[in-house]
């Protein structure tokens, strides 16, 4: 059964291979604006080593601290991972904090299932066990934006209560109950 924990290197080999799915739909190249994109980028070359693994693990659990260095417009953000024993099935991450463009495009909650696990009720359940953390983090409700065209992550935000704002760009923005 799948759970919502902390990133942790004992799914190493199974995130590893996730992100070999993530690229073969194109993710990781230059463009691609989104966490997984740009986690490819920039460090799956040390992902191979254990130890290299290990440091990013860190990396990305200290992102949940206020006094952790980020680049401009980046916030605390705490990210769990959705994992059935040592098989890495997706990520989602918590933004504590809203900036212009997280308000008009990124939401306070972005998430990725591995797509040979899709269409499963993953991403469901892994935002419905995420609601209560956001809550803990004084988030209530969350915004969680998607693409309009992306039918399968509207499912899910309604599906876990979210009601429609608006649109913006080819944003929608769906505000989501945390408690």
């Amino acid at each position: 059964m799948a759970d919502l924990v902390p990133p942790t290197s004992l799914v190493r080999v199974s995130f590893i291979a996730a992100m070999d799915e993530f690229r073969a739909e194109g993710r990781g190249r230059p463009g691609d604006p989104s966490m997984v994109g740009a986690e490819i980028r920039d460090y799956s070359a040390t992902w191979a080593d254990p130890d290299g693994f290990e440091q990013y693990v860190r990396q990305v659990r200290d992102e949940a601290l206020d006094d952790t260095p980020r680049s401009a417009g980046y916030v605390p953000s705490t990210t769990l991972w959705w994992v059935d024993g040592t098989a890495y099935l997706g990520r989602i991450a918590i933004r504590h904090q809203l900036t212009q463009h997280l308000l008009d495009y990124g939401g306070h909650i972005g998430y990725d299932i591995r797509p040979s696990a899709r269409r499963r009720g993953h991403a469901t359940a892994m935002l419905n066990r995420t609601l209560p953390v956001a809550a803990g983090l004084g988030i209530n409700p969350a915004l969680i934006t998607c693409d309009e065209d992306n039918i399968g992550s509207r499912k899910v935000i309604e599906s876990n209560g979210g009601r429609l704002e608006d649109q913006r760009g080819i944003k929608l923005r769906y505000w989501v109950p945390t408690s």
